[in-house]
């Protein structure tokens, strides 16, 4: 049934998959940013201390690097809004259950570890299956813009959930923030449960669960520009977090005016997200992986900006330009993810890529610390902003991630194409977590 050109509320390409994805990650994005600060305050006001909340997020973090390749086969084996549904009622349950502990006074600490836990469960069987569904709702044409709506949709949503969850926790608390976003997976899980996977085809009888992985690891190890960009976002991501989650906050404690300045250098990275990403809605280049690359240098700016520090308007400057820079490599990504990959082993190699690029954040995060006390703030930070460069200077010797270009077809073979960049590989000029 068509519908008269002036009364269409989305794009002919924006079916009803990818239509629902977006309307749900818009939802789970505004209550789970929320959440995450109104765990941390939880925590606090349980009278727990910086070194409790830091042990509430790794507890969210471990079963997450620790299930992220199970859950990318599983996501291959079994219809993934399933999938997602599945993780949507036990990231809605867990934190359900923190908000009444939480509402209750009663909250121990081991308790919102244990739930947190459930939650980072929840959210490496989700995100493999997610990125998988996301990558099959759109055709190659439309591939770019589609990537790059969404990632502006979420990126909104992400901007709004933590300014919004941080008014709620300080009038409401976060008990009721925390229940808040339960009702968000509750709302998300049931706009996923109408996903359509009637054009998914059907999944051939698999052998076992580790020939899935082994099978996942040859498609993914096969292709030198994807795990050369996983191993290179190891680190990048790695040694970012590292000074944004441990660095940052001190100082801007120390040299910047407190907590107040480093939000609004946080917001003007989310608003250099959005633009990123709005940008990307009308750029194809087609050379995307090169160019998505290059963009990856400007990351390392903001690292660059604290070791000085600079004023606050410096560093609102560089956080807002990388914000942008890297909303550019994250569309070209998944566009490329799109092209190359076979649509029925996307969700086992988004689960190598995710797991490569949270392995090291854990281990980063703990050795922050300690090379302050070694070599300096300044100097650490420094080391942060010289591993990014070097890392994204070396993925640039690659060849296949200089050649990469955009195809109007996606490949649908099982088995991995011909290597990036050579004549078999490059199609016609048309088209990259």
């Amino acid at each position: 049934m068509t519908t008269p050109v002036s009364f269409r509320r989305r794009p002919d390409w924006a079916g009803r998959n990818y239509t629902l994805l977006t309307a749900a990650a818009v939802v789970t994005n505004l209550g789970s940013h929320g959440a995450l600060i109104a765990a941390a305050f939880a925590v606090l006001e349980a009278g727990g201390d910086g070194g409790d909340v830091g042990l509430v997020a790794a507890a969210r973090t471990l079963p997450l690097v620790l299930f992220l390749l199970i859950g990318g086969a599983v996501a291959d084996r079994l219809p993934r809004h399933h999938v997602m549904v599945a993780a949507n009622t036990l990231n809605c349950l867990s934190q359900a259950a923190f908000a009444v502990l939480v509402l209750a006074g009663e909250a121990q600490l081991w308790q919102m570890m244990l739930l947190s836990a459930l939650g980072g469960t929840g959210q490496a069987f989700f995100g493999p299956a997610s990125e998988g569904m996301l990558l099959s709702s759109v055709t190659a044409e439309q591939a770019g813009r589609a990537f790059a709506l969404f990632r502006f949709a979420s990126q909104g949503a992400v901007m709004g959930g933590a300014a919004l969850g941080g008014v709620l926790v300080a009038l409401i608390g976060p008990g009721w923030v925390l229940a808040v976003d339960s009702v968000a997976f509750a709302v998300a899980g049931g706009l996923r449960a109408f996903l359509d996977v009637s054009h998914v085809p059907d999944r051939e009888p698999g052998h076992g669960m580790l020939a899935d992985l082994r099978d996942g690891w040859r498609e993914f190890i096969g292709r030198t520009w994807l795990w050369a960009i996983v191993v290179q976002f190891s680190l990048v991501n790695a040694v970012i977090v590292a000074a944004d989650a441990v660095y940052g906050p001190q100082v801007a404690r120390d040299s910047l005016g407190g907590a107040g300045p480093w939000g609004l250098a946080l917001a003007l990275y989310g608003a250099g997200n959005a633009v990123g990403a709005l940008l990307m809605t009308r750029w194809k280049p087609r050379r995307l992986l090169l160019v998505g690359v290059l963009c990856v240098f400007p990351f390392a700016l903001p690292s660059a900006a604290l070791a000085v520090p600079t004023p606050i308007t410096v560093l609102c400057v560089t956080m807002f330009v990388s914000g942008v820079s890297i909303e550019v490599f994250g569309v070209s990504w998944m566009t490329a993810l799109h092209q190359e990959i076979p649509e029925e082993k996307l969700s086992r190699v988004s689960a190598y890529d995710w797991f490569g690029s949270v392995a090291m954040v854990p281990l980063a995060t703990a050795l922050a610390g300690p090379a302050e006390s070694a070599v300096g703030r300044s100097a650490a930070l420094w080391g942060c902003a010289a591993l990014c460069t070097a890392a994204t200077a070396a993925v640039l010797c690659v060849r296949d991630v200089r050649t990469l270009t955009r195809h109007s077809t996606p490949v649908t073979l099982s088995k991995p194409s011909a290597e990036p960049g050579s004549a078999d590989a490059e199609g016609p000029v048309g088209r990259l977590g």
